[in-house]
């Protein structure tokens, strides 16, 4: 938004420059160049004025040639031509070269123009080769006693237009930096504020729910931006944290009664004959499932309010850590427990997630397989991230189950309480990534993980696992 705003700022200030620099420097070109003719012109009159004392009046001819002689030195070619259109005077010009070849211009092509003024008696002029000449009638304007004629440089005058437009280009360069320096003050000045609100959305996005955007600066729609936010922000927050505190009460007076029930039915089974103990085994049986089932409720309600804050996370090292975990009861269990993962594996999720992903996978694992089977944990790189996969060579689950897996007692299938894919779907998803199951070549389960990468990582180093 910062660019847009100096971009268009910078775009109008280019603009208004064009609209008032271009037209001023034609003008004044122009005026240049008027200026120039009307003063070659008044030379060129005051020759002729002394030429037609000469002609008409036939008087001395010194006069007329003094002003030839002073356009000379001023750098200026002239010459008289009398009613015949013959050269009477003439001033020596460098380079000049006349219709015949001769080194003689006035008696070339400034002869044509004279022949053309005697015809028809007007003030003419040409330009060529960056000069000016002018040719003036002598005498009566009806009846020409002559012509004189008069080549000036108009390289003096081109200079002082290119100065001119050079300094004009100057002032609009210095026009178009001030604009520009004031135009990204304005952009920052706006854009500043709007910044800030992308950050506390960013950190509330990420987890930090108190945080608040600053809202007394800049434009009063921004102002009003930030307290929207702060108003929706306040909102979540007592909304998450309520429900936190729900979680919690609902944790406790579960836990206490169930427990208490649990301490009663020991202390009756201990003095009940066996049919009757066998009856409160059984109670206990469901006592435990129910106290499962409740700590499973509360997982998922964790994970359904946690919002994570993504940082870098060793996927190997986790890896190596949860199956070194789990191994005792994997070798309890009589089921090979192994992981392999390539070395270097780096994912971007919230702190602590990938293990308590590991741990309900395998987990679940360990539940359905028996004795003898066997349990993977792979990892290797991708181009966007980690590929991780659990692999189990147990009965597997059916197309309907593997559909409905990922929801909260959405398996019909499940041993426990049905609730450990429910929250790894929702720490996986919740970090970027996705999760879907899949057959075992051979038979058995395959839950596949797909990590995201640090963002300025790319893809994950690592070795590729074998199947």
């Amino acid at each position: 938004m910062t660019r847009r705003i100096a971009l268009a700022f910078i775009a109008l200030i280019v603009m208004l420059l064009v609209l008032a620099v271009v037209p001023l420097g034609l003008s004044l070109a122009q005026r240049e160049r008027t200026s120039f003719r009307d003063t070659t012109e008044a030379v060129d009159r005051t020759i002729a004025a002394a030429a037609e004392e000469h002609l008409s009046d036939h008087r001395s001819a010194a006069s007329m040639r003094q002003l030839l002689e002073q356009a000379e030195r001023a750098g200026d070619c002239a010459a008289v031509f009398d009613a015949s259109g013959q050269v009477v005077a003439a001033t020596e010009c460098p380079g000049r070269t006349g219709d015949d070849g001769t080194e003689d211009e006035a008696a070339g092509s400034w002869g044509d123009l004279a022949r053309q003024v005697l015809a028809h008696p007007q003030t003419a002029t040409r330009e060529r080769d960056d000069r000016l000449v002018v040719a003036v009638p002598i005498g009566d304007t009806a009846r020409p006693v002559g012509v004189a004629v008069l080549s000036r440089s108009a390289k003096t005058t081109n200079e002082r237009i290119g100065a001119m437009w050079g300094r004009l280009a100057l002032i609009g360069a210095g026009g178009l930096v001030a604009g520009g320096l004031v135009a990204l003050a304005l952009a920052r000045w706006v854009g500043r504020p709007l910044r800030a609100v992308d950050a506390a959305a960013l950190r509330l996005g990420e987890g930090a729910l108190d945080v608040r955007a600053p809202g007394g600066h800049g434009p009063q729609e921004v102002r009003r931006l930030a307290s929207t936010f702060n108003t929706m922000a306040a909102r979540m927050e007592a909304l998450i944290h309520g429900h936190r505190a729900v979680v919690a009460d609902v944790s406790h007076q579960l836990r206490t009664p169930l427990t208490a029930l649990r301490l009663r039915l020991d202390l009756l089974a201990a003095g009940a004959d066996e049919a009757t103990a066998a009856e409160f085994a059984a109670a206990q049986e469901e006592i435990a499932r129910l106290s499962r089932l409740v700590d499973g409720l509360l997982a998922v309600a964790r994970a359904e309010t946690a919002v994570p804050r993504p940082v870098p996370v060793r996927v190997d090292h986790v890896v190596d850590e949860r199956v070194t975990a789990w191994e005792p009861v994997a070798r309890e269990r009589r089921v090979s427990l192994v992981g392999r993962c390539g070395t270097g594996l780096t994912a971007y999720l919230g702190a602590g997630d990938l293990e308590q992903v590991i741990d309900n996978l395998v987990a679940n694992a360990l539940d359905a397989v028996g004795g003898g089977a066997a349990v993977r944990v792979e990892g290797r790189a991708t181009r966007d991230g980690v590929l991780l996969r659990v692999v189990d060579d147990g009965p597997g689950m059916s197309a309907a189950a593997r559909e409905a897996a990922f929801r909260r007692f959405g398996n019909p299938e499940a041993s426990g309480s049905g609730l450990g894919l429910a929250i790894v779907h929702r720490l996986v998803t919740a970090n970027g990534g996705t999760v879907r199951l899949e057959d075992t070549v051979g038979g058995g389960l395959t839950v596949v993980l797909e990590l995201p990468a640090p963002p300025s990582q790319g893809p994950s180093r690592g070795l590729r696992a074998g199947s």
